[in-house]
């Protein structure tokens, strides 16, 4: 287990994955649940008092997904699945050290983004980590 989480954790990380990521398929959903777990092994930046999924989640103004319809209808069986997956450590590029994403519309993705360097962009979503020895947790 990367993370210690409940099981009121594992449901609350799968909605936000599919409420940020449903349209980017499995994978989207699961570089999603790879921000949030590196939000919470970071301990740097603005991320030093987040401990856990739920203050990962809940942090202000982080996750626009969690004002989604698709947040508020409990996770399925397939989703909570794809949680449990990034919890217990599985990661995926580009989001393997990123601490955030955000979806460009029609643009091409920024270079950085909060002083984050470009780690690449899947499907929709532009994916964002810090320099090498920034977070010692993630590199």
């Amino acid at each position: 287990m990367l993370v210690k989480y409940t099981d009121k954790e594992l449901d609350l990380c799968a909605r936000t994955m599919r409420s940020e990521a449903l349209s980017e398929g499995d994978l989207g959903m699961l570089m999603v649940g790879n921000v949030i777990v590196n939000r919470v092994i970071s301990n740097c930046l603005e991320f030093k008092n987040i401990r856990t999924i739920t203050d990962a989640i809940y942090q202000k103004n982080q996750f626009s997904g969690t004002k989604n319809s698709l947040f508020y209808k409990a996770a399925n069986d397939k989703e909570r699945e794809l949680a449990e997956r990034v919890l217990k450590g599985e990661y995926y590029h580009p989001a393997t050290n990123a601490l955030y994403f955000y979806y460009p519309g029609n643009s091409s993705c920024k270079s950085s983004w909060y002083g984050q360097k470009f780690s690449g962009r899947y499907k929709n979503h532009c994916f964002y980590e810090p320099e090498e020895g920034v977070c010692k947790e993630l590199h």
